[in-house]
């Protein structure tokens, strides 16, 4: 839910549930008051009246925020300011009754679950998280230390728990790490981590089916994702590429496009495409112009036009000079815009491109009351309004309004100042309003997607105007323009209902066939689509939205697909391997018996939907991978340490890194290791304590670690003890190879790996001890003064490891440590023998 906060009011429009026939809708009016209070007020028709609020949520009661629930709109809930008290009001009757609950934390914002209306998350000044099961009624502690706006529901599809809470928790020590829990149940036994190891504070992302995370070393930034809730994975961008700071765009139709900036860029970005799974990323646009927000936000200049699959609008950097750019096929080829053939008076315009074209500006309101510079609409999919200019590069001067009807094809000026749009009737009325500090009284209406233009008053006073709402529905024909008439005067709201202009709904006879095309080209994203519109004369109302009238696949051509990771393309089209990317480097990363897609240079741009032609030839073919020789073999016990105990398992994990030039190491496990004979190479003769050899009993292989091929890989162990094992045809277990030494010493632990295509070994010194249980004193019970005595020290058993020999001779002190393994005695030889 998106929640905004205004110091003149909130106003919110809900379309009621509860049967009335005419589609009542509720407004919410919160004014500041000279004497401190505020007034909240009710309207059932559409702000024609209005009923104070005041009574039934208390005549002194200060709202801070309003938030509507996004699955059910007939609940809402009203927050009090938490500077006078903390305390709820719900309602679930669009506002008729509330319930008063009081709170125990202050709530700095909420996150209502996209499915489950009745959950919510909400987050304290205090960095806690809570969760409520019953709409706000009860809470319970989640989490403390969380990141401001970095927690999540789970998502649907990608999540199998729909209580599951994705978020970013600081450390005692002021780290960041990444946990995922279930809301009622957030225990320390309960939660999980699902990336290993700390993340960059202020980087968790949770959108759609991916999850991303920032890590950085070495100084530089490594960015991580995760595609339905898989293993992480680095994130690849070309070799030459040197990141210091990236944005996530989008990630819906299973792809990410990303904005990042590199080390050579200070306000313009990258744009990047990815692969399905997120990891592969291809270049799609270089220098994208960038500014910063009110509150220091990095906005990127890109706007995703609504209602149309793949197509973007983007401005450019190039040699100083801001242009924009469009594309409808997701970022593989884009374009200037043509300016218009005329200007507002009809004279001619004489722009030739590339010299010349339209630029427009891109930056989307962050007012929910205003229209923003561009503006687009999923239910009139061929129609864009935006402000810009015409010449040679962008510009803050000389801003008009400009329309296009078809897609972004081509444009006409519509008005010479900026103005406000807001689509009305599924777009069949677009309303003007003009930017302007000083108070206005007229709006401009059009029924033919911005070819001719209307004058309209809505007020008899001028009115400084702060923004329009839309009423919602499909059957509605109303709009709130909201503003003041003196800076001094009270907020007001004036309703324009233009029902009246219309004599009729739109009957089948009203529409025309229009096709979606770039310049001509018929087959966008791979399919040919055709949308129903009004005829530009006829005056009806459209009411529900028609949508597209049939949609035909293509044949694949070599449009439809985008040079592959590692490739580029050249100036005779083909995709040919860069000067950094070796092909071949593919099969090298992954292991026998396995298999790997072979790129043929290209890649289909992911949600094309072309069939047949070219496709088969330009797919990627799926090859068993190549045998590989075993290297990067270690050996480690499971605790790091170097020492075990005699007589105790010590658990030794084996690790065979394929791919060290990975910065994201994957430990692939394997189980149900078969043995081979093992032979006792050195039957031992020295026992320590009470154990004793055990004939016959070779370790208890359960798991090894290693990453590469495995299906023919031959692996032997050999303790150092006289035991050795062997195994073959290894799959996946976690607890590593136990073995029990049943003496003490330091003993070689050795492992080789073998295949047909080379082998590897790895050594690893081990020092066994065991517990000291007895030490025997020998000396003589009497000795002449300044006579040089033995003392002996007989230990039991000898064989106890590295031992330090502290001596007391009444106040004197000597420290001895022997140097050799075995039978150990001590002699210290005195010149003196000193006495009180």
């Amino acid at each position: 839910m998106e929640q905004y906060t205004y110091s003149h009011g909130q106003i919110h429009s809900l379309p009621s549930v509860a049967g009335n026939i005419n589609n009542t809708a509720q407004r919410y009016n919160k004014e500041e008051k000279g004497d401190g209070t505020e007034r909240a007020e009710r309207s059932t028709d559409y702000g024609t009246t209005y009923e104070k609020l005041n009574d039934k949520v208390g005549l002194k009661t200060i709202l801070s925020y309003l938030y509507v629930c996004p699955t059910n709109k007939r609940k809402i809930l009203l927050l009090t300011d938490p500077e006078i008290e903390s305390s709820l009001l719900i309602s679930s009757d669009e506002g008729a009754t509330y319930q008063k609950y009081r709170l125990n934390f202050y709530i700095q914002s909420l996150l209502f679950h996209p499915k489950q209306e009745d959950w919510i998350l909400a987050y304290s000044q205090d960095q806690k998280l809570y969760s409520s099961a019953e709409f706000g009624r009860r809470w319970q502690l989640i989490q403390e230390g969380v990141v401001p706006n970095r927690f999540y529901w789970s998502v649907m599809g990608s999540n199998k728990e729909p209580d599951l809470v994705h978020l970013e928790a600081r450390t005692m020590d002021g780290h960041s790490q990444y946990l995922t829990c279930r809301m009622q149940n957030c225990t320390e036994a309960n939660r999980n981590k699902p990336f290993p190891g700390y993340i960059d504070p202020d980087s968790l992302i949770v959108q759609d089916d991916y999850v991303f995370v920032q890590l950085t070393s070495g100084g530089r930034p490594h960015y991580y994702v995760s595609y339905r809730r898989n293993a992480f994975a680095q994130m690849k961008l070309p070799k030459y590429a040197l990141p210091k700071d990236m944005h996530v765009i989008s990630t819906d139709e299973n792809q990410v496009f990303a904005a990042v900036q590199e080390w050579n860029q200070n306000d313009t970005y990258n744009l990047y495409i990815s692969d399905t799974r997120g990891v592969y990323f291809t270049l799609a646009l270089e220098n994208v112009q960038s500014s910063r927000g009110p509150e220091g936000n990095v906005m990127i200049d890109l706007y995703e036009v609504a209602g149309i699959k793949g197509m973007f609008l983007a401005n450019k950097k190039i040699d100083n000079q801001v242009k924009t750019f469009i594309t409808y096929n997701k970022g593989r080829d884009w374009r200037l815009l043509q300016a218009p053939d005329t200007d507002l008076r009809g004279d001619p315009v004489h722009c030739l491109l590339p010299y010349c074209s339209l630029h427009l500006h891109l930056k989307v309101s962050e007012n929910p009351y205003t229209s923003g510079i561009i503006a687009s609409r999923d239910t009139a999919p061929s129609i864009i309004v935006a402000s810009g200019n015409i010449g040679s590069e962008l510009s803050d001067n000389d801003i008009s309004m400009f329309v296009s009807s078809d897609a972004g094809n081509t444009w006409r000026q519509i008005f010479e100042e900026e103005h406000s749009v807001l689509y009305l009737d599924q777009g069949g009325v677009l309303v003007a309003m003009k930017h302007t500090s000083l108070p206005i009284r007229h709006l401009w209406l059009s029924f033919d997607e911005g070819r001719s233009w209307s004058k309209y008053s809505f007020t008899s006073i001028p009115l400084f105007v702060d923004g329009v709402l839309g009423e919602p529905g499909e059957e509605t024909l109303i709009m709130t323009v909201f503003g003041h008439f003196s800076h001094r005067s009270e907020w007001q709201l004036v309703k324009v209902d233009y029902k009246s202009i219309f004599d009729r709904r739109c009957a089948e006879e009203d529409y025309r066939p229009w096709q979606l095309h770039s310049q001509g080209e018929a087959c966008i994203m791979g399919a040919k689509r055709i949308y129903k519109k009004r005829k530009s004369e006829r005056k009806c109302m459209q009411g529900k939205y028609a949508g597209a009238m049939e949609s035909e696949p293509c044949v694949c051509t070599e449009a439809d697909f985008d040079c592959d990771y590692g490739y580029e393309r050249h100036s005779n089209g083909q995709c040919l391997p860069a000067f950094w990317f070796n092909p071949s480097s593919l099969s090298k990363d992954c292991s026998l018996g396995q298999s790997y897609l072979n790129s043929t240079g290209y890649r289909k741009v992911v949600s094309n939907n072309c069939t047949d032609g070219v496709r088969e030839r330009y797919t990627a073919k799926p090859q068993k991978c190549p045998g590989k020789a075993p290297r990067g073999l270690r050996i480690i016990t499971a605790d790091g340490k170097l020492t075990a105990e005699q007589g105790h398992n010590v658990t030794l994990m084996v690790q065979l890194e394929e791919s060290p030039s990975d910065e994201f190491h994957e430990k692939l496990m394997f189980k149900n290791l078969n043995p081979g004979a093992f032979q006792s190479l050195v039957q031992p003769s020295i026992s320590c304590g009470l154990f004793r050899p055990q004939q016959g009993r070779a370790s208890s292989p359960e798991a090894l670690s290693q990453e590469g091929d495995v299906q023919r890989t031959f692996i032997q162990v050999d303790f150092g003890d006289g035991i050795a094992v062997s195994y073959v045809n290894l799959s996946s277990m976690e607890d590593g190879i136990k073995h029990v030494y049943h003496n003490v010493g330091i003993f070689r632990v050795t492992v080789q790996v073998d295949n047909s295509l080379g082998s590897d070994n790895a050594v690893l010194y081990l020092h066994v001890t065991c517990p000291l249980e007895h030490v025997h004193l020998s000396l003589p019970f009497v000795t002449t003064k300044n006579k040089e005595v033995n003392a002996t020290a007989v230990l039991w058993p000898s064989q106890v490891g590295t031992l330090t020999y502290v001596w007391w001779y009444g106040n004197n002190t000597e420290v001895g440590r022997p140097s050799a393994w075995g039978r150990v005695a001590a002699q210290l030889k005195w010149a003196e023998a000193k006495k009180e």
